[in-house]
């Protein structure tokens, strides 16, 4: 894309940006006037009518008319969520960061697909896409298959453009052979994941490891002019840089489930309070990323025909001795388990794990439903897999 061009797609993010700060003020301002909330359907008209009948709003048609719908769709849904206690209110946003826009039906068509220079042997081919009347070329990272319902314009922190496209598309799952194991895992800050048949995974800690080198960059940015170039270089500076470390964790995110997935039939995780262990801890829970990962198991689980089964944050699992059952008290710095009861000596987070999956398995008995044979009683484990 040209300079012209791209500050042309970056406008029109900045417009969808005063359009949700414009919708904002006018749901506020109706809730202190009349008392009540303003639909969704009175929203569309009114801000259709501003954007096609008054000149002071007319740099809106900018934007495609289906792209101020979604915006309006996108504050609704905002709603909906503080409604059902799900989140808090809309709230104005600084308009450089806004970060999309998007197309449905209309605005947008697509082109072919070229190798560039015309080298077949290119790994990587480059798309074109028309949006609101500029043809784009962009390089497309995975064959596109199926229908496309919507086209996203996406800007990150350090200023690049992305093209996302949402598709609908039959999936074909992968053959996988059946293990006939279940897994529990158990999260924790020293170790990232520890199964139960005794396996420590632990996380590289990306963030940490440059932490260092952010602070130093971190630093000189503070000692720029307010609003210089020299600010504004430095921050998207440290933007590549936190997209950088995002990038690293996720791919160690997608092999590790990978590769829990081809070990285990079903993957038991205990759930867990991530914003309130963010409040104690802080950084750390950050840079592990569990709820990352979560999310990445379930779609690799569904992908390779497995299955993942979360118990509930009050099943008592690390103070609860996986032999005979008895449940004591566990200080945070006993690392160590030793029941008062039977004399069993295990590591704690090796304790929980084993927990976890007898959870799962009397959740799935509850069920009715199969449960693949696996002996979890602690001293007898299978082999475990190299993670």
């Amino acid at each position: 894309m040209t300079r012209s061009d791209l500050s042309k797609r970056k406008s029109c993010i900045n417009i969808s940006g005063i359009i949700w700060n414009h919708i904002t003020a006018l749901r506020k301002r109706y809730y202190r006037r009349f008392g009540k909330h303003l639909g969704a359907s009175r929203l569309q008209n009114h801000v259709a009518h501003l954007r096609m009948k008054t000149k002071r709003f007319a740099y809106w048609r900018m934007v495609g008319s289906q792209a101020v719908q979604d915006i309006c769709q996108r504050h609704d849904k905002v709603y909906e969520r503080f409604f059902n206690k799900e989140g808090g209110l809309p709230r104005f946003k600084k308009v450089r960061k806004y970060t999309s826009f998007t197309l449905k039906q209309t605005g947008w068509t697509r082109g072919e697909d070229t190798h560039p220079r015309g080298s077949q042997k290119h790994p990587k081919w480059t798309g074109r896409v028309t949006i609101l009347g500029h043809e784009y070329k962009f390089v497309k990272h995975r064959p596109l298959n199926g229908k496309i319902k919507t086209v996203t314009v996406k800007r990150d922190g350090a200023g690049r453009l992305w093209v996302c496209f949402s598709v609908v598309e039959t999936m074909e799952l992968e053959d996988t052979t059946s293990t006939g194991k279940s897994g529990g895992f158990d999260f924790g800050l020293k170790t990232f994941l520890t199964t139960h048949e005794g396996v420590s995974i632990h996380s590289p800690l990306f963030f940490s490891q440059d932490l260092p080198r952010f602070r130093t960059i971190q630093s000189r940015v503070s000692k720029k002019a307010n609003g210089s170039h020299n600010q504004f270089n430095g921050q998207r500076h440290l933007a590549r840089r936190q997209i950088r470390i995002a990038d690293k964790r996720r791919d160690f995110h997608f092999q590790l489930a990978h590769e829990l997935c081809q070990h285990y039939d079903i993957l038991v995780f205990e759930d867990l309070n991530i914003e309130g262990m963010k409040r104690l801890w802080g950084r750390k829970v950050s840079d592990l990323g569990f709820a990352q990962f979560m999310k990445i198991v379930q779609w690799m689980a569904i992908k390779h025909g497995k299955r993942v089964i979360i118990i509930d944050r009050w099943e008592r699992t690390t103070g609860t001795c996986s032999r005979c059952g008895n449940k004591q008290k566990l200080d945070l710095k006993d690392r160590v388990f030793q029941c008062e009861r039977c004399g069993l000596e295990l590591d704690r987070d090796h304790n929980a794990a084993i927990n976890i999956v007898e959870a799962g398995h009397r959740l799935i008995l509850s069920q009715s439903e199969e449960v693949p044979a696996l002996s979890t009683a602690s001293g007898v484990h299978g082999r475990s897999p190299r993670l």
